[in-house]
């Protein structure tokens, strides 16, 4: 089985042609990302089939929070993915298992601390998030579930699924993302309307997430059996550590990780904070349009998500060739869908904000903002891109400056700036402004730092 596993791996990684090699990557990526854009909305949706503004308002509190534990996961599984792609590239089979071991029980330290944590200052942080007397006891039955409870599967499942790519199964690894988020869509109906009392409707929502990534976290324990003991991917510890240096690796790759996505969330925060001055229609019509910008992004990030194994093995294996044709024709892909996506919003922009709402007045205004904001998908994908490839790469720390530059000097910056200098439109117009300057900044970064791959690198 194990031989099998080796030749598929090595298939993909340095024999099929690319188009197909990526194709074999990134498709499932890309479904799987686009299963939890949509699961992410589920509860919101659900709840909101209450009527009850507190419960909605109560789930829509803890949704930071559940965003701090996939920061978690982004920081073992995709510091530990990135390194065990690059390890098997210069076929370091022995420490790329030790690496994987090593990313897992992380990812369980790390969710299992943020987990308690949460319990045990469950009152201060819920009145730090504003949560309220009407709000208080939703939003502490949400946390209870999908973060007291549910972190820990929650986080392990991304890990795994990230460390599962990094191998060359991007199928198994979409699968039991999809697996958790259809699961999650089902039962939530299920829980919140059938199985608990009117009244506790979020409770339901939320043992309807807490059971859902236990579920999909079961199942990728089922793919590690399949695997055979021998897999590169294993939770066994008997290996021992890895090296130093390549703890240093998953961290010095993963902390950058954790910080951009944690970033990423903040801006949205801080764009909606900033609209609330415009009342309550502008807020609705962004909170609209950050939902269907999502979809053509979650794409762009299933494309780097899928790209990035094959990327870390043909550099750290030397294949310079074929590591930049798997670059470009990525990046190709990306731009395609961003130009497909711009011209689809500025058709029907109105139809596509109808979807959510169907006050005339808002959908307009929506629609507006819409036709703005999809200007910036192609220079968020590039943006975005280019961090996964120096990711990919190892390098860290260009990676968390190229992450925090975008948003704590260009993004978040351009927000306040354009929002005092033209007001409500400026804060729409804030994503293309600082994007383009991040995106010149990029190219610059990358053609400066971009490495050598004539001799092998060191996987540290």
């Amino acid at each position: 089985m194990q031989t099998n596993a080796r030749s598929s791996r090595e298939d993909i990684f340095e024999h099929l042609p690319i188009p197909a090699a990526l194709r074999k990557m990134i498709v499932p990526a890309v479904a799987s990302q686009l299963i939890v854009l949509i699961y992410n909305m589920a509860d919101t949706f659900f709840v909101g089939q209450t009527d009850n503004p507190y419960m909605v308002a109560g789930t829509s509190l803890i949704l930071p929070v559940f965003n701090i534990t996939l920061c978690l996961a982004g920081l073992a599984g995709i510091g530990g993915g990135s390194l065990v792609s690059r390890l098997l590239g210069q076929g370091e089979t022995g420490e790329a298992r030790r690496v994987s071991a090593f990313s897992l029980y992380l990812g369980l330290a790390i969710s299992a601390l943020f987990a308690v944590g949460m319990a045990v200052f469950m009152e201060p942080v819920l009145g730090l998030l504003g949560a309220g007397e009407n709000t208080y006891q939703y939003a502490r039955q949400y946390a209870l579930c999908v973060i007291v409870s549910g972190g820990v599967p929650t986080v392990l499942s991304n890990v795994l699924a990230n460390l599962i790519r990094s191998v060359g199964r991007s199928r198994e690894a979409s699968a039991g993302i999809i697996l958790g988020g259809l699961l999650n869509i089902a039962l939530d109906p299920l829980f919140m309307f059938v199985l608990m009392p009117e009244g506790c409707e979020v409770l339901g929502a939320g043992l309807a997430t807490c059971l859902s990534n236990c579920i999909a976290f079961l199942f990728f324990v089922g793919v590690l059996v399949r695997m055979g003991r021998g897999a590169v991917v294993t939770f066994s510890p008997g290996g021992g550590l890895p090296r130093r240096e390549s703890i240093l690796a998953v961290f010095g790759v993963g902390i950058p990780s954790a910080v951009t996505t944690f970033l990423f969330d903040l801006d949205y925060v801080i764009l909606d904070k900033l609209m609330v001055a415009y009342g309550d229609l502008a807020l609705a019509a962004v909170g609209i349009v950050l939902k269907v910008e999502r979809f053509p992004l979650n794409v762009g990030i299933g494309i780097c998500q899928g790209m990035m194994p094959l990327v870390a093995y043909n550099y750290s294996a030397g294949n310079k060739q074929r590591m930049e044709d798997a670059i470009r024709l990525s990046r190709r892909l990306g731009l395609m869908v961003a130009g497909i996506s711009i011209a689809l919003y500025e058709i029907f922009a109105v139809q596509f904000a109808h979807l959510f709402i169907s006050d005339p007045q808002t959908t307009a205004l929506a629609a507006q903002f819409l036709r703005v904001r999809v200007l910036a998908t192609p220079l968020m994908f590039l943006s975005f891109f280019t961090v996964y490839m120096f990711q990919a790469f190892g390098k860290g720390r260009i990676s968390l400056f190229l992450g925090m530059t975008r948003w704590l000097v260009f993004n978040i910056p351009m927000l306040f700036l354009l929002n005092g200098l033209l007001g409500m439109f400026g804060l729409v117009w804030a994503q293309v402004t600082a994007d383009t300057l991040t995106v010149a900044l990029s190219f610059y970064v990358y053609g400066r730092y971009r490495p050598a791959v004539d001799t092998l690198p060191k996987a540290g």
